[in-house]
């Protein structure tokens, strides 16, 4: 019989290949029980206000009866295995939130025996959280695909969080390496708990006291680099569920090879494909707060992102005839299209150019990354105006100035040790 400590050592070391964990922004209050989810607004590491927060992340069991190739917990892989029971679970949640080492669960499991039982035990564990012990504080519910309707309703009622995981980005990707599943299984329930968070929320406009349904949202993730698909591709599917279920965020997850020789996963040691990744968070962010449409980013003619440049300033290389913005003139959506400037310091700028106009060492002084936006830019005083040098030699000026700083870097690291 395991120990406790020995299940929980294994469950969290299983339970953190999911990155899909961050801020939740859940409106669920403390109603005179324990905990606020409102409050903590949990997430993996930092809030938007730079608070550290941190939350029990454990899977109910990593035993699973499905072989997917990518998985540490697939059925073939020789791992130790070990289930927590349904009070095992709640007691750690509220031993560990009553020493202030959490504030929230991120719950997740492997399927054994089916969906539906696997999804019942975990649905007992939240009821007993908001029932019994009067909890409060932030849920992150991971649901098992196949489960029924029913369960997943009632789930939501009791969560701040759904979240379910597409696994593959494309079906073909999925069927290589995890026959057995698919991605209707994925899509269903996202579709049905974004159909009721709109019934919630209309039903909330007509009666004050209408319960709090999945307040936070969804989410899903996505594995990358273990089946060929391009940053295209991947971004198609994400353009796609972000339109058709209004999901908070979607994650991508580097492929990490765990004992695994199987000739259809990349063997590319212990390194996962983390610039690509980056590059993919970058465009998923351009989508979703930049105004940025898929085809500009990324098409059929233009399939994979620079690694070794930000999308932003890819897209702008692609583009001269775009630039350059005139600050003191333009519009908002414009001049957030600037690299190296992000939406607060283009605020600061619409805001600043009302008492005069603004000049480069007024925009230095504002936090923009100046030495990369000065090409694409215009000022009171600009020394620069694109078109004079070649697009190529920017991206070589931009390039060349941050190898120069990783070297000042690297070089004050040297003298510290010193």
């Amino acid at each position: 019989m395991l120990r406790i400590e020995e299940k929980l050592k294994i469950l969290a070391d299983a339970a953190k290949y999911d990155v899909s964990c961050s801020s939740s922004g859940s409106t669920r209050k403390n109603n005179g029980g324990i905990g606020d989810a409102s409050a903590s607004g949990i997430c993996h590491t930092y809030t938007e206000d730079g608070r550290c927060v941190s939350l029990l992340k454990i899977l109910l069991t990593n035993h699973c009866i499905y072989d997917c190739a990518f998985c540490v917990s697939r059925k073939s892989n020789d791992v130790k295995r070990a289930a927590f029971t349904v009070e095992e679970v709640v007691d750690l949640t509220m031993n560990f939130y009553r020493r202030n080492y959490i504030e929230g669960l991120f719950l997740s499991s492997g399927i054994f025996k089916d969906a539906d039982f696997t999804m019942e035990r975990m649905l007992r564990i939240v009821k007993k959280l908001r029932q019994e012990e009067r909890y409060n504080g932030y849920i992150h519910f991971k649901t098992i695909p196949g489960a029924s309707e029913e369960l997943v309703k009632e789930a939501g009622l009791y969560v701040d969080r759904m979240s379910i995981n597409l696994e593959l980005p494309t079906e073909a990707g999925l069927k290589l390496v995890a026959p057995e599943k698919d991605h209707e299984s994925v899509r269903k329930p996202l579709a049905y708990v974004n159909d009721q968070i709109e019934s919630y929320k209309g039903e909330k406009k007509l009666i004050k006291h209408t319960p709090t349904f999945v307040p936070a949202g969804q989410s899903t993730q996505m594995v990358i680099g273990a089946t060929p698909e391009n940053d295209f591709e991947i971004m198609q599917v994400a353009d796609d569920f972000y339109r058709n279920y209004k999901l908070k965020r979607v994650y991508y997850s580097g492929y990490i090879p765990i004992n695994n020789g199987n000739s259809l996963l990349p063997q590319i040691g212990s390194i996962p494909p983390l610039v690509r990744e980056n590059r993919l968070y970058q465009t998923d962010w351009l989508l979703r707060f930049y105004g940025f449409r898929l085809n500009e980013i990324l098409n059929p003619q233009h399939t994979h992102l620079d690694l070794d440049i930000d999308p932003k300033l890819s897209w702008a290389l692609r583009n001269p005839e775009f630039f350059p913005v005139d600050i003191n003139t333009a519009n908002f959506n414009a001049i957030i299209r600037i690299p190296g400037i992000g939406k607060q310091s283009a605020l600061k700028i619409v805001q600043a150019r009302k008492f005069g106009r603004l000049h480069a060492y007024q925009l230095q002084k504002m936090g923009i990354a100046y030495n990369r936006a000065k090409y694409f830019l215009h000022c009171a005083d600009s020394p620069f105006i694109l078109g004079h040098p070649s697009m190529e030699y920017v991206r070589a000026a931009i390039l060349n100035e941050g190898n120069r700083k990783s070297r000042q870097q690297d070089s004050a690291g040297q003298l510290a040790l010193f």
